[in-house]
């Protein structure tokens, strides 16, 4: 059975991708900062008939959380198929680049950005190990350079620049990780979810969270001739087109 592993599980988007990953025969390792919010999301998929799932305490901006996860999840498996980089953070409000602290970046780059790198990096040794190894980092479209700097596209005149800097910072490192794994059997990609009723958004949006969750998980489930090093947002962007970055 493959497996896979998805970052901020436990609710929302993450949670959603954990069932359709394991109703697609994949044994879905349920990441959650809180072990406890992570059981409580373990238990309400079995209580669906969901089995093939466990919840792994994962603080993806603690070493020490990340190291202890990925001891646990090799006592487990020898091979790890996919990850889900969903864990993420809005920053708060207000987000001016005039006046957001500095705490406020790094707090929110912490998780977005930094937590990406720290998971990858410890899991990667499991994913050599598949024959088709998936990575997908979830983003937004907020973080388009061309849409952000174009007055006629939509969101234009809403800001965050503490959100939207971090997002852009990952783009740049899924497409440099791509790069450097473009010999392998790698697909490395970055998916907007599109906007989505979440806790994240206060429950407001254009999509619900099990849209959005097939967005991602299509991307999980690549095939070998899959496009890897691209950012999808198929919301705004219907697929096959690529948002630009």
């Amino acid at each position: 059975m493959k497996s896979a592993l998805v970052t901020g599980a436990n609710k929302g988007i993450g949670f959603e991708v954990v069932r359709q990953l394991a109703q697609q025969g994949f044994f879905v390792y349920v990441g959650s900062r809180d072990a406890e919010k992570g059981k409580a999301a373990v238990e309400q998929l079995k209580s669906e008939g969901i089995s093939s799932i466990e919840a792994i305490a994962l603080d993806v901006t603690s070493d020490e959380s990340v190291k202890a996860a990925r001891i646990l999840l090799g006592g487990r498996i020898q091979v790890l198929d996919v990850l889900v980089n969903n864990a993420g953070i809005s920053g708060g409000v207000p987000q001016s680049a005039l006046t957001a602290s500095i705490d406020q970046f790094k707090a929110t780059y912490e998780t977005n950005m930094f937590g990406v790198v720290r998971v990858t990096q410890a899991f990667m040794d499991l994913l050599r190990q598949s024959d088709q190894p998936r990575i997908v980092n979830v983003s937004t479209a907020m973080a388009s350079l061309s849409l952000a700097a174009d007055p006629a596209s939509h969101g234009y005149d809403y800001k965050l620049a503490v959100y939207q800097s971090s997002k852009a910072a990952l783009n740049m490192y899924t497409i440099a990780l791509a790069y450097e794994l473009r010999q392998t059997a790698f697909k490395v990609n970055a998916v907007c979810p599109g906007y989505t009723q979440t806790d994240f958004t206060s429950q407001q949006g254009t999509s619900t969270p099990s849209e959005a969750a097939q967005r991602i998980s299509k991307y999980a489930l690549l095939g070998p001739e899959g496009p890897t090093g691209q950012f999808f947002s198929e919301e705004y962007f219907p697929a096959p087109a690529t948002c630009p970055w």
